[in-house]
């Protein structure tokens, strides 16, 4: 009996450490900070990394091998009292291509509006309801934002319940004392994240994600021309939202994660395709214009 009790609490924990969604890597950085004692940022790091990962975010079942990859790098560059730190977090995510051992990033983005209490040994709290704390609220309002972009990659529309969780988030932290809130602050925090994944002007950006990824990516290595004109429709789709707004934000988040891979793709393309992407990309992002330019010449090495 004891032998069978202990076989169902193993299997029950089992259960429970596969149902988390994400595989975060966490890294604290205090390089910048004078202090003879680090092990309050090495305590940091280890509970951030239990409140990611060890959360339940999602109410879908996530196998072990379908966890989400993504990290966040936290630079401290200031301690401001005992508790209190200032820095950057950088939050990248990426998502697996089908039949390859390929990923594709999803997101890439540093925040330098990154300041929060924290006291060694804290247990880390978050309410979808309320603002509790500025550390669990910026890294809930992320993982949200992970979780949605992943979604949308594959079903149209699938990220937006995460995208308004952190949507609510921002809401819940506008009077808040620390930046990243707020619409009037800047045009390139979380406020703007939030909003530019809801508003309906670009809801072109969502099915750009699917097409891109699903009909596209997935697709790339067994079917690569049919694969690539699906991308090429995608990308063509996001001019909407370069004349509706040229200094959107949410472009600026998409092509911050996807310049690197569209040039490798077209990079085997046929001279016509490239041409054709190479002259939509030089529109709506036109400050990686060299970049683009320089896939033909990536193209003819590459022969």
């Amino acid at each position: 009996m004891p032998k069978l009790f202990l076989l169902f609490l193993a299997f029950t924990f089992s259960l429970f450490v596969n149902a988390q969604e994400l595989m975060c890597n966490i890294s604290v950085n205090s390089s910048q900070i004078q202090s003879s004692d680090k092990k309050i940022f090495r305590t940091l790091q280890t509970a951030i990394y239990e409140f990611v990962n060890n959360t339940k975010w999602t109410n879908t079942n996530i196998q072990s091998e379908e966890k989400i990859e993504c990290s966040m790098l936290i630079n401290i560059s200031k301690r401001i009292s005992n508790d209190e730190f200032e820095g950057t977090i950088q939050i990248q995510s990426t998502r697996p291509i089908y039949g390859t051992s390929y990923k594709s990033t999803l997101f890439n983005f540093i925040d330098n509006n990154f300041r929060f209490k924290y006291l060694e040994f804290q247990s880390l709290e978050f309410s979808e309801t309320t603002h509790i704390s500025n550390l669990t609220s910026v890294l809930a309002f992320y993982v949200n934002i992970i979780l949605g972009l992943d979604f949308a990659t594959f079903s149209e529309d699938g990220g937006n319940i995460y995208f308004t969780k952190a949507q609510r988030i921002v809401t819940n932290a506008q009077n808040a004392p620390e930046k990243g809130w707020k619409a009037f602050e800047n045009d390139r925090n979380r406020y703007w994240i939030a909003n530019n994944m809801l508003e309906p002007r670009y809801s072109d950006y969502q099915s750009t994600m699917y097409r891109y990824h699903r009909l596209g990516m997935d697709k790339l290595a067994e079917e690569p021309d049919d694969a690539r004109y699906e991308i090429t429709d995608a990308l063509e789709s996001l001019r909407s939202i370069y004349r509706e707004n040229s200094s959107a934000f949410i472009l600026q988040l998409f092509f911050d994660a996807k310049s690197d891979e569209i040039t490798k793709i077209y990079s085997e393309a046929f001279p016509n395709e490239q041409a054709r992407i190479i002259k939509t990309l030089i529109e709506i992002d036109p400050s990686r214009s060299s970049k683009y330019q320089d896939i033909v010449k990536q193209s003819e090495i590459g022969r």
